[in-house]
């Protein structure tokens, strides 16, 4: 008889993002018509930049002549693309070779599909509050799960200790939900760490874009000794805006190894069993977001969503309200006022100013009591959300 996985009992709740669409679906079938603004997830509301317009239909033209066609790519990514990304690294003085580099579909299905490089028996370590796909992969692998809790003494980046050894170390930075970010001096910290236990850190850098402060790093092989225990899942989705079009990329430098196994070897095994790669139309547009043309164009918008953040944080700062992120992220993380639930907060900002946000209790138990507003919406809309969050706030002083 077939046995199903039962570890999938074994996750909480619904997802996240799936209970929140039902409150909102619920909301709106007694509320026809009501216009909602929709802070919640973090999907962007800016179009791609013309660089990458430009070379989307380039590609398709490719596509339509015999002596431009293409067909399969390697699976682990096209050349142009991976030395593109190469290239980006060193301008930062980081130095990968192009075959370290390997494009995906994007960093969520990269963060689900590394988990096959690690044995179940692995220990994974994930600091709370987190993405909560960090921990439903895992449970869904039968992974034993560490959990490091943060919290307003420690800016929400804690450090590592005793209590912290595992084999796989979950780092965010700019952190999801929180908008935290580690210095220099904190991931050289987890990297000796992690060197010194033999652990492997999977470091989600979706957000580095976000970072206007020059002394924070953007990657963690900007640290020293970080290719010897480090894996890094980029994304174009907040980069690029690349949500619906999918395209990120993971290094995973030459010099990892364990137990005498090359980690890079092992995935260029994985993707050339378990997928076909990436289209050629993607990685062209991809390609392009690297070019100067495209780096100038995706500041742009990402300035935009950077003045969204300024604006959300200038309401709070009005009402008194404690928060962190917005800098150096696209994420605030604000205290939930009065004491209430994150779901409590969820529902009161629902119902009586119609703003959609994300409770804090969906990222872990350390999340409860918080709240993430997120500066992805449209430039009115945010301006909107500012005047009745301070409509609402203001009225409970």
């Amino acid at each position: 008889m077939l046995k199903p996985n039962r570890n999938y009992a074994e996750l909480k709740d619904s997802y996240l993002f799936y209970r929140i669409s039902q409150k909102v679906k619920a909301y709106l079938a007694d509320h026809p018509g009501e216009r909602l603004l929709r802070l919640g997830i973090g999907d962007v509301s800016l179009p791609l930049c013309d660089a990458v317009i430009q070379a989307l239909h380039e590609a398709v033209d490719d596509q339509a002549k015999k002596e431009t066609f293409h067909g399969y790519l390697p699976e682990c990514g096209a050349p142009f693309l991976r030395e593109a990304i190469a290239a980006h690294y060193a301008k930062r003085g980081v130095s990968l070779a192009a075959d370290e580099v390997f494009v995906s579909s994007g960093a969520s299905d990269e963060l689900g599909d590394l988990l096959d490089l690690f044995d179940r028996s692995n220990t994974a370590l994930i600091m709370e509050p987190a993405y909560p796909a960090y921990v439903d992969a895992n449970v869904m692998a039968g992974r034993t799960i560490v959990h490091l809790p943060s919290g307003e003494k420690d800016g929400f980046l804690p450090m590592p200790d005793e209590c912290a050894k595992a084999d796989l170390i979950y780092l965010c930075s700019p952190n999801n939900p929180t908008g935290s970010v580690f210095n220099r001096e904190q991931l050289q910290g987890w990297v000796d760490f992690a060197n010194e236990n033999g652990s492997v850190i999977l470091f989600d850098a979706a957000y580095e874009a976000f970072i206007e402060d020059d002394t924070l790093p953007h990657s963690i092989f900007e640290i020293d000794g970080a290719k010897t225990c480090a894996i890094e899942i980029c994304s174009l989705s907040k980069t690029a805006g690349f949500t619906g079009t999918r395209l990120g990329y993971t290094v995973i430098p030459k010099a990892l190894v364990r137990d005498g196994m090359s980690l890079n070897e092992m995935w260029v095994r994985n993707r050339t069993t378990k997928t076909n790669g990436v289209s050629y139309i993607i990685q062209k547009g991809g390609a392009a977001v690297f070019t100067p043309e495209g780096q100038a164009q995706i500041q742009e918008n990402i300035r935009v969503y950077k003045q969204n953040a300024k604006v959300l944080m200038q309401a709070l700062d009005e009402c008194g309200i404690s928060y962190c992120g917005g800098k150096n992220a696209p994420y605030i993380w604000l205290k939930c006022p009065n004491g209430k639930s994150s779901w409590e907060f969820f529902d009161e900002l629902l119902n009586k100013v119609q703003i959609v946000g994300t409770p804090g209790a969906g990222f872990g138990e350390c999340g409860e009591g918080y709240f993430r507003l997120s500066s992805f919406g449209n430039t009115e809309d945010t301006a909107e959300a500012a005047v009745r969050l301070k409509r609402l706030l203001k009225q409970k002083q």
